[in-house]
């Protein structure tokens, strides 16, 4: 039997790398994605994925254009084969109060975040339905659960992608499709160290573990729900925040 084909969106991310990584030792043959005119930055991640022993094939895509991103899931298809493994992780941020909020900042994160999920998923989710497998994991996140402030746009994009998963998942139930969504909490990637760190130092205190999450315990999730034995879980969400937030 051939490799399942994964594909994870926002690959060259710090929780897009360990979720590619988690995919790739699962046994699948994964492709990730980068944003168009970054590919010097996705060809110097792509060599060092190699070096490290994981072949990750690299494709450019903006996820808040739907022509690109049928263009790109049927190049897919054609060339590689069809996508078993959807991770929708690709997302942008654009804070500020909203009584400072500009259009263009809520649209793009609108767009980015919670566009880009009908726009990676609903070219190929007739396709997951008739051969009977699929597995479609939604990255949310924290701020979508509980809102956060300056994150009006982000949260309620976010806060959108419960209501995608639930809805997508009745529709794929009987015919072998699970969706399901991660929610991180503070995970330890480098824009997440960008912060102060007094504005840092307040956050963990705030965590009931006492520390940030390792993209690796958010690539654990995806890899769960993912598994091909993962069959009986679908429109849930796993929220993997060490206790921050407990719905």
């Amino acid at each position: 039997m051939s490799k399942r084909i994964a594909l994870v969106t926002g690959a060259n991310g710090g929780l897009g790398e360990s979720m590619c990584k988690a995919l790739h030792d699962q046994g699948r043959q994964v492709i990730g994605t980068y944003l168009p005119g970054q590919e010097e930055a996705a060809t110097a991640w792509q060599q060092a994925m190699q070096e490290a022993g994981y072949t990750i094939e690299m494709r450019a895509v903006d996820v808040a254009d739907f022509n690109d991103c049928q263009r790109l899931l049927t190049e897919i298809e054609s060339e590689v084969g069809p996508i078993d493994v959807l991770v929708n992780n690709a997302g942008i941020t654009r804070d500020a109060p909203l009584k400072k909020m500009a259009a263009e900042q809520w649209q793009a994160v609108i767009q980015t975040n919670l566009n880009s999920m009908f726009n990676m998923t609903q070219p190929i989710f007739a396709a997951m339905c008739e051969r009977g497998f699929g597995r479609i994991v939604n990255i949310s996140s924290l701020n979508g659960e509980k809102g956060q402030f300056g994150q009006a746009n982000y949260s309620a994009a976010k806060a959108g992608i419960y209501g995608f998963t639930k809805a997508i998942a009745q529709e794929g139930a009987r015919k072998g499709v699970t969706v399901n969504a991660v929610s991180p909490g503070y995970i330890d990637t480098p824009m997440v160290r960008q912060v102060p760190e007094k504005v840092l130092d307040s956050i963990v205190q705030g965590i009931p573990v006492g520390r940030l999450g390792q993209p690796e315990e958010i690539a654990r999730a995806v890899a769960f729900l993912t598994a091909d034995d993962a069959g009986f879980i679908t429109g849930t969400n796993m929220s993997v925040n060490g206790g921050q937030y407990m719905a």
